[in-house]
């Protein structure tokens, strides 16, 4: 039987406090989905990459973004935000925006934008859809994270596999998500390290 978005979600909330470079008990519940590459040497921050100009202040506490956009593929993210030493930050801020299934932002409204705190144990999910393509970008997600006391990282996320990645001028491997075709869309995964 094929995982779902909500079966890998489970799996991953139920996860034990871990450190993010060991996390085998995931790897256990969910071998499908790959791990992502976190904290391994104790220097590798996330890298920052631009808000870009479609960014709006004062998004709603909201995780599901998808009815927004009923249309749209589904895909469920999700991660943790820890330091360089792989400690979780519970309470960290976690913003999210991104293009809709035609490739356009939404201005006027907060469709498709929302954040959330990082839980006890640094954990952060969205349940949103895959942004389209739009002229002279690759697919990606945009956010804002911030620890707890800590200065905000402005970055974007990618999509595995997507054409055009390599002709992008901010796109960078390390901002890869670790993707699954679930049975009922995507689930992707991203760590943050600030």
């Amino acid at each position: 039987m094929r995982s779902t978005r909500r079966s890998l979600l489970t799996a991953f909330l139920s996860l034990p406090l871990l450190e993010a470079a060991n996390r085998s008990a995931f790897a256990q519940v969910a071998p499908e989905l790959p791990l992502t590459r976190a904290c391994d040497d104790g220097d590798d921050l996330t890298l920052e990459r631009e808000a870009g100009p479609f960014f709006k202040p004062n998004t709603p506490l909201n995780r599901d973004l998808f009815p927004g956009s009923p249309g749209g593929e589904r895909i469920t993210v999700a991660g943790f935000v820890v330091d360089n030493r792989c400690r979780p930050l519970p309470g960290s801020l976690v913003e999210i925006w991104h293009a809709d299934e035609n490739g356009e932002y939404d201005q006027d409204g907060f469709r498709l934008r929302g954040h959330q705190f990082a839980d006890a144990q640094g954990r952060w999910w969205f349940h949103t859809i895959m942004p389209a393509l739009y002229p002279g970008r690759t697919r990606h997600f945009h956010f804002k994270v911030q620890r707890p006391g800590g200065s905000v990282l402005t970055t974007q996320l990618y999509f595995p596999g997507e054409p055009r990645n390599a002709g992008d001028r901010i796109f960078h491997d390390s901002l890869l998500l670790d993707m699954l075709d679930t049975g009922d869309g995507f689930f992707g995964r991203f760590d943050f390290v600030v």
